[in-house]
């Protein structure tokens, strides 16, 4: 089978268009034919071994995971002797962690959930990790209630689209943080009120927010802080990693001296989460962002883009099949 795979770390150049064997599933996976997938910044960091805790994940000097892609969405060609939910033809979405730029490729079943008709591959590519991480963040982490203020920071990009739209259906009041080109974007999927960073501070202004999620961004978690109110919220997902480890370090200390709730989270896919987006999509409160598409051969391309930081939604990757 083809697959995008690279054998050291680096620049989007390193990727190649390989044949390589075509995986067999363990008892507890699912083989998926994968018809699409998506960017995520993890593949990012991973492709340019700048994390050191990524380098020990997947090695510190060589790659041990030679194809990158953690969205995926296809149908299934085989399964497991202990899967039981799926059986051959069945379309499915998810998180494959680290294959899905390939042909085929093996997913645990707990990680899968089953495509709705009226959702294309493409969208179907462009919601887990994305869409997990708004919805735990938010709900999970951050506890929106409906009539909340919340902010979002980074409300353009992958997480921050779904975030956006996840906070409306709680009733919230959402608040969108992106640059001038993107106004229209974030606008478009119901934010009350933008905030254009390049001109504004919206730690500055005076405002008070019930729940900061960020997902984008270089900020002082005690930027943070003064725009929270006195039992808000501040969630951090994304964004530098100076901002992240701050969230992750100095958020719990903080949190115990005072009434201000401050930390960080990594998304936990579950089956009930995705069974929360597909409802969301069907009642059409729901819906992919979808900047660009590539071909398979394109992921170079695709990942060159992407870390240009211009990216509005999702980046999908196509893959065609002969059948």
């Amino acid at each position: 089978m083809k697959a995008i795979a690279f054998e050291k770390y680096g620049l989007p150049d390193v990727l190649e268009l390989k044949e390589v064997e075509k995986p067999v599933p363990e008892d507890n996976e699912v083989l998926v034919e994968v018809h699409a997938a998506s960017v995520n910044y993890v593949d990012w960091q991973v492709l340019r071994g700048k994390s050191l805790l990524l380098r020990l994940m997947n090695g510190l000097l060589i790659p041990k995971r030679k194809i990158l892609g953690d969205d995926i969405a296809g149908r299934v060609e085989g399964v497991g002797e202990k899967v039981k939910q799926y059986q051959p033809g069945d379309e499915v979405f998810g998180i494959s962690n680290f294959d899905a730029f390939a042909e085929y490729a093996c997913v645990p079943e707990r990680a899968l959930a089953l495509k709705p008709a009226r959702m294309s591959f493409d969208e179907a590519a462009a919601i887990p990790e994305a869409g997990i991480t708004a919805l735990q963040g938010l709900r999970d982490k951050g506890q929106v209630q409906a009539g909340q203020k919340v902010l979002i920071n980074g409300a353009s990009g992958g997480v921050g689209t779904y975030a956006v739209q996840i906070a409306k259906s709680y009733g919230a009041e959402v608040t969108g943080v992106c640059s001038t080109s993107k106004l229209d974007v974030v606008r478009s999927l119901g934010a009350d009120h933008l905030v254009d960073y390049t001109t504004d501070d919206f730690t500055q202004t005076g405002q008070r927010y019930d729940l900061i999620f960020a997902v984008g961004g270089n900020r002082s978690i005690f930027d943070y802080k003064r725009a929270l109110n006195p039992d808000g919220i501040y969630v951090c997902a994304g964004g530098s990693a100076a901002q992240y480890f701050h969230a992750m370090l100095l958020g719990p200390l903080i949190s115990m001296m005072g009434s201000k709730k401050m930390g960080s989270m990594l998304a936990n896919p579950k089956q009930k989460d995705y069974d929360f987006l597909i409802d969301l999509f069907e009642a059409d409160k729901l819906r992919p962002v979808i900047d660009r598409r590539y071909p398979l051969s394109g992921v170079p391309e695709a990942l060159r883009y992407y870390g240009d930081g211009q990216v509005q939604g999702k980046v999908v990757i196509t893959i065609e099949h002969n059948n």
